[in-house]
């Protein structure tokens, strides 16, 4: 343990989630004489012996119920807008995310603050790839990083790679690689790939370790990412601070966190999409330029930023001055 922390030993409760929130954390923070517990997914404590800073990442259940059709969804919803409504202070990662929030639970945007997440190093397009490309993949290829889910609006780009290879005459390249856990819209995405006439254009890894995604980010033509909301989009980030171009969608937070470094894309407008494949395959120094930018861009995203605005929320909370 580093000199200066202290522990307290858990105190007893039942080996449970719900039994750990609901009694062990608040007696353990009791215990501890914590002055601000940070709750750091959604949820808090029913009962806290001190000021809540929470972090909401994004309010997509609550703005889009009809995304997740599941049978005990709206006890979860209820929950967390309890939470959000009793907490001293609210993190969250994007000014889109903090515009959300106020307006799904009604609490004013003064508290509510934005901290935007940071990138890890070993993304950085300096580091040596350990990581080898999985037997299935071969370049070039497009890649998207992410569960499998109805808001990822992945469709789009299955249609856009298939008119891409028509347009280019390329035959079986580019491929489309799914990197991420299957929600339910895998065998949908494969089906529309065979409909558009190119069953080998979509392959599905499921989830990847951190190795193989960043062999997957180094080797890609470029990541897209055309989902329909994001409380930030951090595949995004991953791609820039690796030298991979992006193309996303310009809807929820995408913009904030790529800005000028990437290409911004109408979810909706299939063509659009078809273009900016187009374009990113065939032009070099395109390329080239969207990977400068991008590294660039990534920079500013360091988690040193995101660990000095959360010390400054749980000051405030405290009324002490940043």
């Amino acid at each position: 343990m580093p000199p200066g922390v202290e522990h307290v030993i858990e105190p007893w409760h039942l080996p449970t989630s719900p039994g750990w929130v609901v009694f062990g954390l608040p007696r353990a923070a009791a215990r501890a004489r914590v002055q601000v517990l940070h709750a750091p997914a959604y949820t808090a404590p029913p009962f806290s012996p001190a000021p809540v800073v929470l972090t909401i990442h994004d309010v997509s259940y609550e703005r889009h119920p009809e995304w997740y059709p599941y049978r005990r969804d709206g006890v979860r919803r209820a929950y967390y807008r309890w939470s959000a409504r009793s907490a001293a202070h609210v993190l969250t990662d994007s000014a889109f995310s903090r515009s959300e929030i106020a307006a799904a639970y009604g609490i004013a945007p003064a508290r509510i603050t934005v901290a935007p997440l940071g990138v890890s190093p070993t993304f950085s397009s300096r580091v040596e790839l350990p990581g080898v490309l999985p037997a299935s993949v071969t370049t070039p290829f497009l890649l998207h990083v992410g569960d499998l889910h109805e808001r990822r609006n992945l469709g789009v780009v299955v249609k856009a790679v298939s008119a891409a290879r028509r347009a280019l005459d390329r035959g079986s390249w580019p491929a489309l690689v799914l990197a991420g856990v299957d929600r339910g819209e895998g065998d949908a995405l494969g089906a529309l790939a065979r409909a558009e006439g190119a069953p080998e254009a979509v392959i599905r890894l499921g989830a990847v370790d951190e190795d193989t995604l960043r062999a997957l980010y180094a080797s890609a033509i470029a990541l897209v990412y055309p989902s329909r909301y994001e409380g930030f989009g951090l595949p995004v980030l991953e791609a820039m601070a690796s030298g991979t171009p992006v193309l996303a969608s310009h809807a929820a937070s995408m913009p904030e966190v790529l800005g000028e470094a990437g290409m911004l894309i109408d979810p909706d407008a299939p063509a659009d999409w078809v273009e900016a494949i187009v374009r990113v395959i065939s032009d070099d120094s395109l390329r080239g330029q969207m990977r400068a930018d991008g590294i660039a861009r990534a920079a500013a995203f360091t988690w040193a930023r995101t660990a000095a605005i959360t010390l400054n929320a749980y000051r405030a909370v405290l009324g002490r001055p940043a």
